[in-house]
């Protein structure tokens, strides 16, 4: 049994002052006002208790890549829970299929296998190959294909992309893509029928084409208004669209760099902290310092304010979870209760992670315990301090 002692329990619609999370056998058994006094107990303390933060787009940190090869994603698993992370999508860039392939035998072997200490790892996230070039950012262009092969050339095709995610359903959970290509529509309701997420982006999209999408069945933004086609007040593009649609959940990187925090704050006004969530798109370069080099999908970055290609193109970011719960509380002005819900339980009920993503009885006990600065004292995963 263990006690977590905090000033403030950062609880789904408010903060219980000087609370305590009694937890045993891996869940919340109770939340009340002091300390338990339940008899002996771990006890754990700190400033703020928040439910334990899920990152659904994070292709590494530390020096560790997704794309590695053998031991990535458990190492980024093992690693991540300094940062307050309890459960994470593994994230890809587009890739060749054999690569694809061995990314997700490495997910499922990790999945498999969860390490003592470790993030939970969820089902991945793919930035897939079926992006509009003209959006690609960092994505190796001689990686892109069409959803129907028309445009196709290489040693793959988009086909092939496909029978990969098709002989790995069970981890792949996100597939970004963009809506206004030849054959998108049918693959987002071929995908949504198999049982995975749609995001859209790295898009030009029209208002339109991204509505399209929608109806076809994509219920998620990629990195919301970072690639695609930007909000005019003529012509909304694919990020009104998201603005607009309350069937949308939005991720945005919460680093104050790839967005500003005055429109962070518009976006949450718009979609609500149940239309929104922090993400880190976070790379190889996440915690290392400045200057440092990595690298994503086997391409050199460097870690700036940003981590950048060595042409000088934004290659993702160097964020880390706390980070962006502290970027969002400081910087961006929100509250301590709409942070949590943007960092742990948005995504939770995203993903559809029934009793995770909140503070409440009966569920799963992943808590982060923080200092009075917002940084990561505890990271408490199924009830275990690691």
């Amino acid at each position: 049994m263990i006690e977590v002692l905090g000033a403030h329990v950062v609880l789904a619609d408010r903060v219980l002052s000087h609370g305590t999370v009694l937890i045993d056998g891996g869940r919340i058994l109770e939340i009340r006002t002091g300390s338990a006094g339940a008899g002996p107990a771990a006890q754990v303390s700190g400033q703020y208790v928040v439910p334990g933060f899920i990152d659904v787009h994070v292709h590494g940190v530390l020096g560790a890549d997704t794309l590695d090869g053998e031991g990535a994603v458990q190492r980024i698993a093992r690693l991540l829970p300094r940062f307050g992370v309890t459960a994470f999508c593994p994230t890809s860039i587009a890739c060749a299929p054999e690569t694809l392939r061995a990314m997700l035998a490495e997910v499922r072997s990790a999945r498999a296998q969860a390490a003592d200490g470790a993030a939970r790892v969820l089902p991945a996230h793919l930035e897939s190959n079926f992006i509009n070039p003209d959006f690609k950012g960092a994505q190796p262009l001689g990686c892109l294909r069409s959803p129907c092969g028309a445009t196709d050339a290489g040693d793959f095709t988009g086909a092939d992309i496909l029978s990969e995610i098709a002989a790995a359903r069970a981890e792949v959970g996100i597939v970004t893509l963009a809506p206004e290509l030849d054959g998108a529509l049918d693959l987002i309701r071929e995908l949504v029928a198999h049982g995975h997420t749609v995001s859209l982006g790295h898009s030009g999209a029209t208002y339109e084409q991204a509505r399209a999408g929608i109806e076809a069945g994509a219920r998620h933004a990629t990195h919301l208004f970072n690639r695609m086609t930007p909000v005019g007040h003529r012509a909304p593009g694919l990020a009104g669209a998201a603005l607009d649609s309350p069937d949308v959940i939005a991720e945005i990187v919460c680093d104050g760099r790839h967005v500003h925090p005055a429109v962070v704050r518009l976006a949450h006004a718009a979609k609500g902290h149940s239309g929104l969530m922090a993400v880190t798109d976070g790379t190889a370069g996440s915690g290392l310092p400045r200057g440092a080099r990595a690298s994503l999908g086997g391409r050199p970055i460097t870690v700036g304010d940003v981590a950048l290609l060595e042409d000088g193109t934004i290659a993702g970011s160097v964020l880390t979870m706390d980070r962006a719960f502290r970027m969002l509380v400081r910087t961006a002005g929100l509250d301590v209760v709409t942070a949590a819900q943007m960092c742990a339980t948005t995504p939770a009920c995203a993903l559809g992670l029934e009793g995770r993503g909140s503070i409440e009885p009966g569920f799963i006990a992943d808590l982060v315990v923080l200092d009075e600065d917002f940084h990561v004292l505890h990271t408490i995963n199924d009830g275990n301090v690691v």
